[in-house]
């Protein structure tokens, strides 16, 4: 067996065939040291349906006794897990895969602890402390110790474990077909041709976000002007092979996951340089260069809106924004606001701040601080926790919950563009992630998973919810092609 990939779609499909016995090579475009595509760039959380503590003691058993008394997380159960997939792509979304995904979360997790994978709380950016407990937000309560790259660690150091060939700076550029049977693929590697022969082959290779003509070409205009989040390797090569051998191209093809991200952020993602997104935006207020607000900041937690601001941004004159925050709510924002590449300015007085937002109209930017700060409903407890429904009155562009008035000083900026993470469009799988034709046949013996899959985001999607898709089909593809080999 084949799987183009080595994230982490591409190596549960490796463990899960090796599991059925199956003889399993990966092929990695990228070099070992840039390896696991956008799995290495994520902050590995993952969206896990879960009935209560003791379902995530499944998931993180080292979880103590004392983070036990001082933690509410809650519940998140298979029915809300649904309803957010449902509700995000405007109740688009391809119904059976969304079950499989949610139904299947939990036991996934479980499966991958097994491997070597270690889970712990998302405590530095999931939860808020009051009253002194941990209080979990958004649905999301679970990442992998060591972020995406101990992700990408863990499963590559249980592939070794497994007798799992990987072939670095190894590029597939085509499938090997006897009618309408997968046979192979033809790779390129050290500037030589390769033809490898498998009985089944799994594309995960990712989307096409690094790739700027067809940003341009499915996503619309400027979006090749977009900086790329994550792995330079993911270019959509997984999908045009699928779609030269007659698979049906499906789901969202101008849609995308894109967040807000450093202005200054290099072209493409860096695993040295992560942290370049920023999603504090709930707490702050963000301008365009004309001075105004244009985004609810407050419309949802960020988890169901972060991934739709970088459209947003991008649609602003010359594609930037700053998002602005005082004193009162500073406290509250995560380490990405904190490294030392960041485009920061800080001012003791808003008029000193007005001077210093490059590219802003200073007489907008002010004129659009007074009319918030009078707007905001401060009879309202502020409480970042819930949907507080602390919101604004009377303003064209309200912000829902989490208004606060910015009177803090010092005031700080951070100027932001449009960072795109993966897109949406992709290939049509079954429930055994068996690619699919136009005509509802089998492409036999081709499977896929992971960020190339399409039918389960439209619009939007809830943060966590593509690591988990990725491992759950990833999963059940390497298990079925393997049972068929």
């Amino acid at each position: 067996m084949v799987i183009v990939g080595a994230g982490n779609a591409a190596m549960c499909a490796a463990l899960s065939a090796r599991e059925q016995g199956a003889s399993v090579t990966v092929l990695e475009r990228a070099p070992e040291n840039q390896k696991g595509g956008n799995s290495a760039f994520t902050g590995a959380a993952f969206r896990v349906a879960y009935n209560g503590v003791a379902d995530l003691l499944e998931v993180v058993p080292d979880l103590t006794t004392a983070e036990q008394e001082n933690s509410d997380f809650g519940e998140y159960t298979q029915s809300q897990y649904f309803d957010d997939l449902a509700r995000l792509s405007q109740y688009r979304m391809d119904a059976e895969l969304g079950e499989i995904l949610v139904s299947d979360s939990l036991d996934t997790l479980v499966w991958m602890r097994r491997y070597g994978v270690r889970f712990v709380p998302i405590y530095g950016r999931q939860a808020f402390k009051v009253d002194g407990r941990f209080h979990f937000w958004g649905g999301l309560t679970v990442e992998v110790s060591g972020g995406g790259r101990g992700l990408v660690d863990s499963l590559h150091a249980a592939a070794g474990r497994q007798g799992i060939e990987i072939l670095y700076g190894a590029r597939a550029i085509s499938l090997v077909m006897d009618g309408q049977t997968t046979t192979g693929v033809k790779v390129i590697k050290d500037g030589h041709f390769l033809t490898l022969e498998a009985d089944a082959v799994i594309l995960a290779s990712g989307g096409f976000h690094a790739n700027a003509e067809w940003r341009a070409r499915y996503l619309g205009e400027n979006w090749d002007l977009a900086k790329v989040r994550g792995s330079r390797f993911n270019t959509g090569d997984g999908i045009r092979m699928a779609l030269d051998v007659g698979a049906q191209p499906y789901g969202h093809w101008s849609g995308c996951h894109a967040v807000a991200y450093d202005r200054n952020a290099p072209e493409f993602g860096e695993l040295d340089l992560l942290g370049q997104q920023k999603n504090g935006f709930p707490f702050g207020i963000m301008v365009n260069a004309r001075g105004e607000r244009f985004f609810d900041e407050g419309a949802d937690f960020r988890n169901y809106t972060y991934s739709k601001l970088g459209k947003a941004i991008l649609e602003q004159p010359g594609g930037i924004a700053w998002q602005v925050f005082d004193q009162r709510v500073a406290h509250l924002l995560s380490d990405e606001y904190r490294i030392r590449q960041i485009t920061r300015v800080e001012a003791a007085t808003l008029e000193e701040l007005a001077a210093k937002l490059e590219d802003v109209d200073s007489t907008g930017f002010l004129r659009t601080v007074a009319h918030f700060n009078a707007s905001v409903r401060d009879t309202v407890a502020f409480n970042p926790n819930v949907k507080d429904g602390r919101s604004t009155d009377g303003l064209e562009t309200p912000k829902s919950n989490w208004a606060n008035p910015l009177d803090t000083p010092p005031f700080i900026a951070f100027g932001v563009a449009c960072g795109i993470t993966f897109t949406f469009g992709g290939l049509r799988i079954d429930s055994d992630s068996r690619v699919l034709t136009p005509e509802g046949d089998l492409i036999r013996n081709l499977y896929a998973a992971g960020e190339l899959v399409g039918g389960l985001y439209y619009v939007s999607y809830p943060g966590g919810a593509g690591l988990m898709s990725g491992s759950v089909f990833g999963r059940r593809a390497g298990a079925h092609a393997a049972r068929g080999c």
